[in-house]
């Protein structure tokens, strides 16, 4: 079974105004992680950051960092989702550019900070995706990662919830064999100088708004995600490169 990336091309709108699609459940996601990403830049780099979002999408992440002032780059190879994350970039300063995850257009130890969000999952050759990632990072600089795990749970609640909850799920969004286990991604990052710094699960609130969103069959507004000690579905974290 193939992934299907190609659904990402006839978004449009719908990356910030759907919310009867699985995209309305990565925006909540983003609304998590956007600011544990900027707080840790501002901790680590301590100033403004040069950094790249390696398939930044509608410009969720990319958007977000810039607001805070920070100098970013973001990749994909959709055009349309590109055109989407430009026009929704309030500072006008993100570079977006078409280009392939594993082969990146820039030269080694250009960013101080570089993030896979959300795009593990969606390539068949994850390591050579952290490769590029690591050779692009300045000595001691971040890479962050979000990802699902690969078992039974994460195959119910990431696959076939999503399909069930979400009546315009498009098919095979995800597929079950790309999953990865966070211990087959530490021993990738190891291999490629990414020392794991921090590393936690995310999980959807099971709160009214959860429960409004599975009777509704779409997500509310309010519905919301966080973070947990249980890496059993999803999780993030990011590493440190070593010089």
């Amino acid at each position: 079974m193939s992934i299907n990336n190609a659904f990402y091309d006839d978004l449009g709108t719908m990356w910030y105004e759907s919310d009867n699609h699985p995209i309305a459940l990565l925006r909540a996601e983003n609304a998590l992680r956007n600011p544990w990403i900027a707080e840790t830049v501002h901790e680590k780099i301590k100033g403004p950051a040069t950094v790249l979002d390696i398939g930044c999408g509608g410009g969720f992440l990319t958007n977000f960092l810039a607001s805070k002032g920070h100098k970013v780059h973001g990749i994909d190879l959709s055009t349309s989702s590109l055109k989407i994350a430009k026009e929704n970039d309030k500072t006008g300063t993100v570079v977006y550019q078409m280009a392939n995850a594993y082969s990146l257009p820039y030269p080694s130890g250009a960013f101080d900070a570089v993030s896979a969000m959300d795009i593990i999952e969606h390539v068949e050759h994850p390591e050579k995706l952290i490769r590029e990632a690591a050779r692009v990072l300045k000595p001691f600089g971040l890479f962050f990662f979000h990802t699902f795990n690969r078992n039974p749970l994460s195959y119910l609640l990431v696959i076939k919830a999503v399909e069930w909850l979400v009546p315009n799920s498009p098919p095979n969004i995800h597929v079950y064999p790309l999953f990865v286990k966070p211990d087959e991604l530490s021993g990738i990052c190891e291999k490629n100088h990414l020392a794991i710094e921090e590393i936690k699960g995310v999980l959807p609130n099971i709160d009214r708004h959860f429960w409004k969103s599975l009777c509704k069959r779409k997500v509310e507004k309010e519905f919301s995600f966080s973070f947990c000690k249980s890496l059993l579905v999803g999780y993030s974290g990011y590493c440190i490169k070593r010089p």
